[in-house]
């Protein structure tokens, strides 16, 4: 069902919408992996993991 109501917000019959740049050429959608895959690996770098705290904390 759920897949369903997700399939229906996006058209898949039309050709696909590329983004060009000098000798890049890429799929929109594509892209929009890339910068999700960029900003997790960010937000894993900077994001403190939970349960983990200093020595001084935790006296």
């Amino acid at each position: 069902m759920a897949g369903s109501l997700l399939a229906a917000l996006v058209s898949l019959d039309g050709a696909g919408h590329y983004f060009h740049w000098h000798w890049i050429d890429i799929s929109y959608a594509n892209l929009t992996v890339i910068a999700l895959m960029v900003v997790t690996f960010v937000a894993a770098l900077f994001v403190p993991f939970p349960g983990r705290r200093s020595k001084k904390e935790t006296k």
